[in-house]
């Protein structure tokens, strides 16, 4: 089986101060591959420096998560790392590959990652020219839309993580983008972005190996180093 950390967990996500706890142990730092479960490969990597890389694919589903570790008795606890900050760009023209017009009245954000799909969930703050605001916040489709009157022009757009309290991440609208009532923004960091499907996982130290504890993803089983 290949290598799920190797090939998921390709952004850095920035991590906070770890609580108090006992400190990591020289033992249990390692990789980790899960059995127990069929059709589901995990694994895991606990690092030396008390942090952690997790990895999950079920069929077409990948989860991953980044965080912090620590040994509290006869357990392993692994905390993760919040969502990082949204990091934004204007598409350029040759990454555009539009194949549809705003409605009458509409403006239309897309966001999302060039060659790769749209990006669900970024609010954007629509600015025209008289001072006029309106903001939308992307659907599954990336897509962004507000209402405008036909007398306004667009002239910027702002962008954050939707119900987060962000610094608003703003930009000119090109002038052609802005007469077409349509413009693209892509995320730079969309994997760091995604929610950890866990904020806590407690793995019980049983025999060498690291026995899943009840949790609300329904994953069960233990992890053993080298797959063994």
């Amino acid at each position: 089986m290949r290598s799920i950390l190797t090939a998921l967990l390709v952004l850095a996500i920035g991590l906070g101060p770890s609580t108090a706890a006992e400190p990591p142990e020289s033992g249990l730092p390692g990789h980790y591959y899960l059995s127990g479960m069929t059709e589901v490969g995990s694994e895991l990597l606990l690092k030396e420096s008390g942090r952690f890389e997790w990895a999950l694919m079920y069929g077409a589903q990948d989860m991953v998560a980044r965080g912090q570790w620590r040994r509290q008795g006869d357990a392993v606890v692994l905390s993760t790392a919040a969502p990082a900050i949204g990091e934004f760009r204007l598409f350029t023209e040759d990454e555009l590959n539009l194949k549809k017009e705003p409605k009458a009245g509409n403006w239309v954000a897309i966001v999302g990652v060039p060659r790769t799909g749209p990006m669900e969930g970024i609010e954007v703050q629509f600015v025209a020219a008289s001072g006029k605001k309106a903001s939308a916040v992307s659907a599954a489709n990336g897509d962004a839309i507000v209402a405008m009157p036909a007398s306004e022009r667009w002239v910027r757009a702002g962008l954050r993580r939707a119900k987060s309290n962000d610094a608003w991440v703003w930009f000119e609208v090109p002038p052609a983008r802005a007469s077409a009532r349509i413009a693209a923004f892509a995320v730079t960091n969309w994997q760091a972005l995604i929610p950890a499907p866990f904020a806590s996982l407690r793995l019980r130290v049983e025999d060498g190996k690291l026995v899943v504890e009840e949790n609300a993803m329904g994953l069960r089983g233990a992890y053993s180093k080298g797959g063994g």
